[in-house]
């Protein structure tokens, strides 16, 4: 497919994301099922104009006067993939398959800035999210929050039970991947641009021998400040599929345990192959429906990786920023609360209760933390900031904190995904 072509093609899933109210996977999915004849490559620069005009989706409308579909492939195509008006007519030139370009809007946004937006529209949020980005980033809110509207790198962890980071960036050497800047054993790709693909790294031997892990620098920094000694009982209560009870595991060098549950057998799934490959010997995996009561007051160590929001990954899911609702929020809040009280029975006394989330809303975080505390007067709050600097030192990029208790990390402040981090400890 010409250029021309591909974005008819992104006009046409936006038109059926808006209409239809549905996920941009499942239209995307839906697209590429009826239009056989597209390759790998027309679908997947499909696939990141519909994302990049999604994560821009207000500022791109605030600057070509119009929220259309066609506005926003058009505005993307300019804005961010860099193609002049000029570059659009010559590419579009005997395409029978190319829109009508919108020339006029497109010399007119060339001409409009943001000195008249409300401030969510140049942040790219939902108006209804703006109090929460203010509350927790005060005056640089609106570029804390634009920086969640940029593409994101794919980041790896080398396992440490199997390789080191020297040996896996050799295997990876023609991907382009670097070490990360803060988390100890990462390896970051560089967003591509345009039309660009990222590499499939789980085509490479080095990750069918399990030396490492597709998993967010952030993931992997928090999951490093849970801080596991080798011999160490740790449960993660919330594991989804799996990527911090790897990283934990590999923390405690195949000592000691890693008991990993999630509320939800399907989040869980995954897990199973996971640890096979990466060649771990101390995790138990239990059921959704298992009795732990065997594991209270016996951890060393409690992760909750809670269900929430996920503010802090709307650079990989533009959509779900678009789709989440102030209910989904409270529900959330709901389920924070009564997670940590279910989970903190499991640390045993002078143990650790370690609260993370993907959010950067202070209600799905600081305010967590704090009314935990006040339900729970044997648990002291310590400081998250000091476990940071002693592990990654003063000269990285340093997280959000008010006062070293919690920390917030973010793609403007730390390069990472967002994500929130605090530990408690149980008295002794």
């Amino acid at each position: 497919m010409r250029l021309g072509g591909r974005v008819s093609a992104a006009i046409e899933v936006l038109q059926d994301i808006e209409t239809r109210r549905r996920p941009a996977a499942d239209a995307l999915k839906d697209w590429g099922l009826s239009h056989r004849f597209a390759g790998s490559g027309d679908r997947a620069a499909i696939g990141n104009l519909v994302h990049d005009a999604l994560r821009k989706k207000l500022s791109t409308a605030h600057l070509m006067d119009d929220a259309a579909a066609a506005a926003l492939a058009f505005g993307t195509l300019w804005r961010q993939w860099n193609v002049s008006l000029d570059q659009m007519r010559e590419a579009f030139a005997d395409d029978k398959f190319a829109p009508e370009i919108p020339a006029d809007m497109l010399e007119a946004a060339a001409k409009r800035d943001f000195a008249f937006a409300k401030p969510h529209v140049e942040a790219d949020i939902p108006d209804w999210c703006a109090d929460y980005f203010e509350e927790n980033f005060d005056d640089e809110w609106v570029v804390e929050a634009a920086a969640l509207s940029e593409r994101a790198p794919l980041d790896l962890r080398v396992n440490t039970l199997k390789a080191d980071r020297d040996k896996v960036l050799k295997q990876l050497a023609r991907t382009g991947a670097k070490p990360t800047v803060i988390a100890r054993q990462g390896l970051r790709i560089a967003p591509g641009k345009g039309a660009s693909r990222m590499p499939n790294v789980q085509a490479e031997p080095a990750f069918q021998k399990g030396w490492f892990e597709i998993q967010d620098e952030g993931s992997q920094i928090v999951a490093d400040l849970v801080y596991p000694q080798p011999g160490e009982q740790v449960l993660d209560y919330c594991a989804g599929g799996g990527g911090k009870t790897l990283a934990l595991s590999a923390a405690l060098e195949n000592k000691g345990q890693v008991h990993a549950w999630d509320a939800d057998k399907t989040r869980l799934a995954p897990i199973f192959d996971r640890l096979k490959r990466a060649g771990t010997r101390n995790v138990q995996v239990h059921a959704a429906d298992a009795d732990l009561s065997a594991l209270e007051a016996r951890m060393d160590r409690v992760l909750v990786d809670a269900p929430c929001t996920g503010s802090g990954t709307w650079r990989r899911n533009p959509d779900a920023k678009w789709r989440l609702q102030p209910a989904a929020l409270e529900k959330r809040i709901e389920e924070q609360a009564e997670v940590l009280d279910k989970a903190c029975r499991f640390v045993k006394p002078g143990g650790f209760l370690v609260y993370v989330t993907c959010s950067v809303f202070p209600q799905e975080n600081e305010y967590q933390v704090y009314a935990f505390g006040d339900r729970h007067d044997d648990y002291e709050l310590l400081s998250a900031g000091e476990v940071w600097q002693d592990l990654f030192g003063f000269d990285k990029p340093q997280p959000w904190s008010a006062d070293l208790k919690c920390i917030t990390l973010t793609p403007r402040a730390t390069g990472t995904d967002g994500f929130f981090f605090a530990v408690m400890q149980r008295a002794g």
